[in-house]
């Protein structure tokens, strides 16, 4: 029997009709220009509300993957419904969605996660979380073939970071994968305060300065809901040969409703190796 993780979000966060869900993310991407020729990609780093607030930013990265041979997909997430002290990769065989079963790899599980006692193989963190789920439906539209490592960082602090960076780092020297951090920026602030918080997050990313990233949201001087994730995906990028990050876009949820008195903040970007 295969253990399957079933849509918690569907409906709510996106469409549950595979139709629908489908044609409203060609939609996001048949809005967008043609996407800049870059190097070689490492990582993407996309928002995860909602599709009618963050689904257009969201589609610029994705885009990038369009026609692009990518096997292997990790999805590095917040825990956002449960805390526990580690890092957590889905136990089971399968994440579905409307549009489909996607299979976990799980050779790459194991080699992440031996020896190493702060990653863990279990559903904790997995269960609800929707910062993963709504980035499948994307995957599985530029994507023809493919399977992901889907990863809950349940404690953001550096310690948890760091071991996380150095794990990857090891694990997926030549390997065809790209890795992606699902994040927010700032929650709940008056529109220019809110870009105000969001350009100190946007400002560390394009230096690709993952230190500084990590410190400025420690210190409470900007807010990312998966600010870990981001640091975890610069870091590990670099690592692995990234040498540039490009901005692909940055909104609020003002800018769709209207409402600017509280937002949330949404940014899409690249790391990558020039040509």
């Amino acid at each position: 029997m295969n253990i399957i993780r079933y849509p918690a979000v569907a409906g709510m966060f996106y469409p549950e009709d595979p139709n629908e869900l489908k044609n409203g993310i060609e939609n996001f991407f048949n809005k967008i220009p043609k996407s800049p020729s870059l190097g070689k990609i490492y990582s993407l780093i996309v928002p995860h509300a909602g599709y009618i607030y963050s689904g257009q930013t969201a589609a610029y990265a994705y885009k990038l993957l369009k026609d692009n041979p990518v096997e292997t997909i990790i999805i590095i997430s917040p825990s956002h419904r449960e805390y526990f002290q580690g890092i957590s990769i889905y136990n089971g065989d399968f994440y579905r969605t409307p549009l489909g079963d996607v299979p976990i790899n799980k050779e790459l599980r194991n080699i992440i996660t031996k020896n190493n006692k702060r990653i863990i193989v279990s559903e904790r963190g997995h269960r609800e979380e929707h910062a993963i789920e709504v980035q499948l439906p994307f995957l599985q539209t530029v994507l023809t073939k493919f399977s992901i490592v889907p990863i809950v960082i349940g404690d953001q602090r550096p310690e948890f970071c760091n071991d996380l960076i150095k794990t990857l780092s090891t694990s997926l020297r030549n390997e065809n994968i790209i890795l992606i951090a699902s994040t927010d920026l700032s929650h709940y602030h008056p529109a220019d305060a809110a870009d105000q918080l969001d350009q100190i997050i946007i400002k560390d990313i394009e230096e690709f300065n993952h230190t500084k990233l990590m410190a400025d949201i420690q210190n409470e001087k900007a807010e990312a809901c998966g600010g870990g994730p981001a640091v975890v995906a610069l870091a590990t990028s670099k690592n692995l040969g990234a040498d540039s990050v490009k901005i692909l876009h940055h909104c609020n949820s003002g800018d769709i409703t209207g409402d600017r008195s509280a937002v949330v903040g949404y940014l899409s970007a690249v790391t990558y190796r020039k040509i």
